[in-house]
């Protein structure tokens, strides 16, 4: 019988652990139990001093956190425990920041490893601390490949606690925590996707890992989350159910044993913004405005509470309306929110958000000379005054037209507009397809939206122009306007392009009367409108001005009927005025009483 053994061949784990651990015995294997006995002892005790010597550095390192950051993290592990929402919201906007300042302005704040031991090593407080944490990473250092990972981990850990749990978790954080954890959890993925979309910049290791993990920070991933919360929190339905004018037991009942809590219905509620966010970074702005259709935009919604949620929800809608051609839908949003911060900036100055706030305010200052450009219409004064500040020879170089006009619309667009996401990261996973990928790159995703808006402009590049001498007459004819126009341009050109500015002028809009984002009528973006009959071109104005000068005359003729009113009015006769007189001397002369004065002088003895 052949022997089972003769051709097997160890595999390498077992080759190195019988290297590691050697056998002792006679040649048929047996071990001496005593010298296996002494080898488990010598390796507990190693184990031990590697385990005292990794307790003894990491008090060294915490005995170097400073007393100020060691007392904050206590007492705010035990505000969160206490679900004490004040205590929390003063320590969250106001202590994290000042310690950040005074500590770790460029440096990292402690690992959460190291400060367990300060909150009894209490794994929801640590998954908060390790958001603030990676936060903190992403806003005033580096991050490292590790760094994205890590993060991303982290949040699905909180995020898996949140909805996973066998009922609502016993956890109450202040709206402005949960806005800006949404917020930067869509951040750090916009910045994963520009981060991984190029390759020729990455090392051997970050190659191999992304190939590894390529569902770490992937779309489906970070959808999931936010379609999870919306659909946990039940916050559509009870959106819809305050529309309808139910009351609060219903839409209690609505929302169920999860979006009943503060926690879950404010998180479904941002989870609606940050996923409008996301489908204008992806590139559909349909779906973008879809998903805020029960999301009230108003100065009473619930968004207005926290600054930058308001700011960041009103640049989206009004991208979004841009990607549409909806100018005058996009011009009123912008000039809503800008009015808005404008009242409120005093207000923000000394806010940690001020500066990002100021950031995304001044690109839709740029977005507005856009916008206002290419569809000219009634705006408000104040906010026209601060484009004009800001970009004054950028609005006059669009309002010429040309090929001037086409390079500061490409200039103020890649300025303004959010930085769009790639759906397909490149093929780390297959070497062959990513060779041909780095060899031939598809363009970015920015460039293909750049691309799109400039041919909406260089379509509607003349109309400017033709605009702007129409406003001039009533009538003309197409060959003396043609002669206005350009040397070279007929008759059958001029007409083109009045039939380019007619359909320029045309637009979805926005009614008053409220509906969805996605609603409108066709409306007429222009304040004139023209006929054309045979070469004749007559122009008639379709905005209703205020007529200053019949205000004038009114008010002037009124002046004039009060001033002869007063002149033909009799004045009073000199006989009153000496009867007047007699009485007042007739009247019997009255005594004014004298000073008081004392009777008698007292003596006061000695």
């Amino acid at each position: 019988m052949a022997d089972p053994t003769a051709f097997y061949e160890p595999e390498e784990d077992e080759l190195l652990s019988s290297l590691a651990v050697p056998q002792y015995g006679g040649e048929q294997g047996y071990t001496n139990e005593e010298s296996y006995r002494r080898l488990q002892e010598l390796e507990q005790h190693a184990y031990a001093q590697q385990l005292a010597a990794a307790e003894k550095d990491q008090a060294q390192a915490l005995e170097a956190i400073p007393e100020d950051v060691k007392r904050f993290l206590v007492l705010f592990h035990q505000a969160i425990l206490e679900n004490d929402l004040p205590t929390i919201t003063n320590m969250y906007e106001s202590g994290w920041n000042k310690l950040t300042q005074a500590y770790y302005q460029h440096a990292e704040w402690p690992e959460a490893e190291l400060i367990a031991p300060l909150v009894q090593n209490d794994q929801v407080f640590l998954t908060l601390y390790r958001e603030l944490y990676f936060r903190h990473v992403y806003a005033r250092l580096q991050p490292t490949i590790d760094d994205r990972f890590q993060s991303y981990e982290n949040i699905c850990e909180l995020f898996n606690y949140l909805l996973n749990s066998d009922g609502p978790v016993p956890l109450d954080l202040p709206i402005q925590w949960l806005w800006d954890m949404l917020d930067e959890f869509v951040y750090q993925f916009q910045s994963f996707a520009q981060w991984r979309a190029n390759p020729k910049t990455k090392n051997e290791d970050e190659l191999d890992m992304l190939a590894e993990a390529s569902q770490i920070w992937s779309c489906y991933s970070v959808l999931n989350v936010l379609y999870s919360l919306v659909q946990k929190s039940q916050i559509n339905e009870q959106l819809q159910a305050e529309k309808e004018g139910k009351s609060a037991e219903e839409v209690a009942e609505i929302a169920g044993e999860y979006g009943s809590k503060p926690l879950y219905r404010n998180l479904g509620y941002f989870s609606l913004i940050c996923l409008l966010r996301v489908h204008v970074l992806l590139g559909d702005p349909t779906l973008a405005l879809q998903t805020m259709e029960n999301v009230e935009l108003s100065s009473n919604a619930f968004l207005t509470r926290i600054t930058a949620c308001h700011v960041t929800t009103y640049y989206h809608v009004g991208c979004a309306y841009m990607a549409l051609g909806r100018w005058p839908d996009a011009v009123k949003t912008f000039i809503s929110v800008l009015i808005f911060f404008l009242r409120m900036k005093q207000y923000h100055t000394r806010s940690y958000q001020y500066g990002s706030i100021t950031k995304t305010s001044e690109r839709m200052y740029a977005l507005l000379a856009i916008c206002t450009t290419l569809s000219p219409g009634p705006t408000d004064d104040s906010i026209m005054s601060n484009v004009k500040e800001h970009y004054g020879d950028q609005l006059q170089t669009l309002q010429r037209g040309g090929d001037e006009a086409l390079e500061v619309y490409k200039e103020l667009f890649l300025q303004a507009c959010p930085k769009y996401l790639n759906v397909n990261p490149p093929p780390y996973e297959d070497q062959d397809a990513l060779q041909e990928y780095m060899a031939a790159p598809p363009p970015e995703a920015t460039q293909r939206h750049l691309d799109l808006f400039l041919s909406d402009v260089t379509a509607v590049r003349g109309v400017s122009n033709v605009r702007n001498l129409l406003k001039l007459y009533t009538s003309i004819d197409a060959a003396k306007l043609a002669a206005f126009l350009t040397a070279g341009d007929a008759e059958e050109e001029v007409l083109e392009q009045l039939m380019v500015l007619k359909a320029a002028s045309r637009t979805y809009g926005k009614h008053a009367g409220g509906g969805s984002l996605l609603d409108g009528d066709r409306i007429v973006t222009n304040n004139l409108d023209f006929t054309v009959d045979g070469t004749m071109v007559h122009v008639e104005e379709t905005t209703a001005h205020r007529r200053f000068a019949g205000f004038f005359i009114r008010n002037a003729e009124h002046a004039q009927r009060v001033y002869n009113t007063i002149r033909t009015a009799p004045l009073p006769s000199p006989r009153r005025k000496e009867d007047e007189a007699k009485k007042e001397a007739s009247k019997p002369e009255q005594r004014k009483p004298q000073a008081w004065a004392p009777k008698s002088r007292v003596r006061v003895a000695a």
